[in-house]
């Protein structure tokens, strides 16, 4: 297939709307890897010039900090990660995709500002706090938007974007640790993710609300009129939107949509339809004959996600890759961040291609096996065996178990639930991040290479589990279809 089938067709306007949507994404990415670099200087472990007059009168130039200390800093991300997960889909639903994105800035701005300027541990941790706020809601509903954006034939191509955009905040969080770790230039790395949040918010404003949410909402003629700014004067949009089978929007009247479309605000109360069907809460979700399938799959795909072991590298590559090859780790560190971006975006055109499922198990497939060489150049101290394993590793996660899992939720139920769906796929996604985060610097400690089988051993579970469990969403217009259903009438 030619690669530009992907782009032909795309308006500018689109790929504005994509970018700004996944600076979201990159920021979630920055503040993952933003203390790795940095984190001796900011602990007074490395000697340093002392200049007052970099951090000023007020500010210390670094925080001494226990490893304890430093745990709870990092650990505090997470925690503001799961809230802002279990918050965003609510929001979302009620308040639309744009502006719950536009909420997210917020936390994204004031966040850094805390970090940058902390005086003192507990500063920094709430900054820590209020930007995993930002990040944990911003990879909910990104994906999401992301879906209801994408061209039809092409929303695993662009749901890449969610991974890959992750992937290019980690490696501008590392070039930025790399040559501003010393003194009192690591508050201007913190500093940077507020700018970018910043530019998110200004972007945000010439962008538009998902026109899926709009016709969910009963507005069917600013629906369209959204989509075709989006696709352009001469997309063919009708197939588009005749796919969305929303209730009651089958009885807008073409006389109406005209008029409608002449309204230059289109947001008067008659616009709205009487079959806006109402989107379900986490709970009941939970509780749906018809979704619980659904969230235990995403739920088991997240927990794959991190549990396959990537974060082993992405959160303390620095000192296992110095170890295992004894060079400058945070180059090497810069190397393996930007494999993963590379092989995240080349093999996005095979999520459409071959199909989410088999990206997932031939990524499963490969992270086992490559644990499983790491393992082994490990324990049997062959550096050549174990640099090739990390780069393969990381490979093997791009080319699946990193963008599949975002896009799932939104494509394994229907509109009313995939807002709560992603919300728990998305907290289910952080807490196994804590915990990874967490204990595997202890059981690294205890076995050594060996916790790589323990990984290996995961990724074979995960393998069976998806292969038995998970359905394919490739190519299916609704859950229904997914899951081999009867199409419910309500």
């Amino acid at each position: 297939m030619d690669p530009r089938s992907w782009f032909s067709g795309l308006t500018g306007y689109f790929v504005y709307i994509l970018f700004v949507a996944t600076l979201g994404p990159l920021l979630f990415g920055f503040h993952l890897g933003e203390l790795n670099a940095p984190e001796d200087v900011i602990r007074c472990k490395k000697e340093s010039i002392k200049s007052a007059a970099a951090a000023g009168p007020r500010l210390p130039q670094c925080i001494e900090m226990s490893p304890t200390e430093w745990g709870v800093v990092g650990s505090m991300y997470t925690l503001g990660g799961l809230v802002g997960a279990l918050s965003a889909g609510p929001v979302a639903s009620q308040h639309g995709r744009l502006r719950t994105m536009q909420f997210t800035t917020i936390f994204f701005a004031v966040g850094p500002v805390l970090e940058a300027l902390s005086p003192s541990i507990a500063v920094m941790a709430l900054g820590r706090l209020l930007s995993g706020v930002g990040a944990g809601a911003a990879v909910v509903i990104v994906p999401l938007y992301i879906s209801d954006i994408s061209p039809p034939a092409h929303k695993g191509f662009f749901g890449a974007f969610t991974q890959i955009m992750c992937n290019v905040g980690i490696l501008v969080a590392q070039l930025l640790g790399y040559f501003l770790s010393h003194d009192s230039s690591w508050r201007l790395i913190l500093a940077a993710g507020g700018v970018l949040g910043l530019a998110q918010a200004a972007g945000l404003l010439l962008s538009v609300e998902s026109p899926r949410y709009i016709a969910e909402q009963g507005n069917m003629a600013l629906a369209k009129k959204t989509l075709r700014k989006i696709r352009g004067e001469k997309a063919d949009i009708d197939s588009e939107m005749s796919d969305w089978g929303n209730a009651g929007l089958e009885n807008v009247h073409a006389e109406e949509e005209q008029t409608l479309l002449n309204n230059e605000d289109g947001s008067a109360a008659s616009t709205k339809q009487a079959g806006v069907e109402e989107k379900l809460s986490i709970m009941q979700v939970l509780g749906h004959a018809d979704y619980k399938s659904a969230a235990m799959a995403v739920i088991m795909v997240m927990l794959a996600q991190q549990f396959s072991g990537i974060n082993s590298i992405v959160m303390y590559g620095v000192s296992l890759l110095a170890g295992l090859l004894e060079s400058n780790s945070a180059l090497l560190n810069l190397a393996v961040s930007a494999l993963n971006i590379v092989v995240t975006a080349g093999g996005a055109p095979l999520v459409d291609k071959l199909g989410r499922k088999t990206c997932l198990l031939n990524s499963l497939a490969g992270m086992g096996i490559s644990s499983l060489l790491l393992a082994a150049g490990i324990i049997k101290s062959i550096p050549a065996l174990s640099a090739v394993a990390v780069l393969l590793f990381v490979a093997s996660f791009g080319l699946g178990l990193g963008p599949v899992p975002f896009m799932l939720a939104s494509e394994l139920v229907d509109a009313d639930a995939a807002d709560a769906t992603q919300s728990i796929a998305l907290a289910a996604n952080w807490i196994a991040t804590f915990m990874v985060a967490q204990f595997f610097p202890l059981a690294s400690a205890k076995l050594h290479g060996q916790v790589y089988l323990v990984f290996a051993a995961l990724s074979a579970f995960f393998f069976a589990f998806i292969w038995w469990y998970v359905p394919e969403t490739k190519g299916r217009k609704n859950a229904d279809d997914v899951w081999g259903r009867e199409r419910r009438v309500d």
